[in-house]
């Protein structure tokens, strides 16, 4: 795997590293060894999929609170998404600032997303599918959010015909922090 860490601290994309041959090719998307090399955390305890049938679907932007906040590994496994971190990190030197990056079944990238980043996505395609691994087991009652488009953070996110987001996910507060 290659790891490429990003303007944000601790957030970084990985991509696989593919043996090909006559039938295709094979590659690793997890190593614990690979990701604790990198000092990242490797004490993934749950997985997720997410399905979203219409292209325009937006779903964030998550995190939860300690003492259950979580790491995320997300990878696109059908379609594509436009998928958004934001750092939520108080002494962080990139606090507020986002990235936003393409995951897609066919770049087979994957994003590792550390604790107190807010994490969200907007779907690209019809029927995409997205897979987490999760650091730490879902606890609604610790679940928080910023809205997807709270002019704090000011994301730049692609156009869409429909968006389609869940009331929650409308109706977050405004950022105070």
């Amino acid at each position: 795997m290659i790891f490429r860490e990003t303007e944000l601290k601790g957030v970084f994309v990985i991509e696989l590293e593919k043996k090909k041959d006559a039938r295709g090719f094979f590659a690793r998307t997890w190593c614990q060894q690979e990701f604790n090399a990198h000092g990242l955390d490797t004490s993934l305890v749950q997985c997720n999929i997410s399905f979203n049938r219409k292209s325009g679907t937006l779903r964030g932007m998550h995190y939860q609170l300690a003492p259950y906040d979580e790491v995320k590994l997300v990878r696109c496994t059908h379609g594509s998404i436009y998928d958004v971190v934001i750092d939520l990190r108080p002494g962080s030197p990139t606090y507020k600032r986002h990235i936003g990056i393409t995951l897609s079944a066919d770049n087979y990238k994957m994003l590792y997303i550390p604790k107190g980043i807010a994490h969200g996505f907007q779907t690209l395609e019809d029927n995409t599918e997205i897979f987490y691994q999760m650091s730490e087991f879902y606890r609604p009652e610790y679940t928080a959010g910023v809205r997807w488009d709270d002019s704090t953070f000011d994301i730049n996110w692609p156009p869409s015909r429909e968006r389609i987001i869940a009331e929650k996910d409308r109706t977050w507060p405004d950022f105070s922090g």
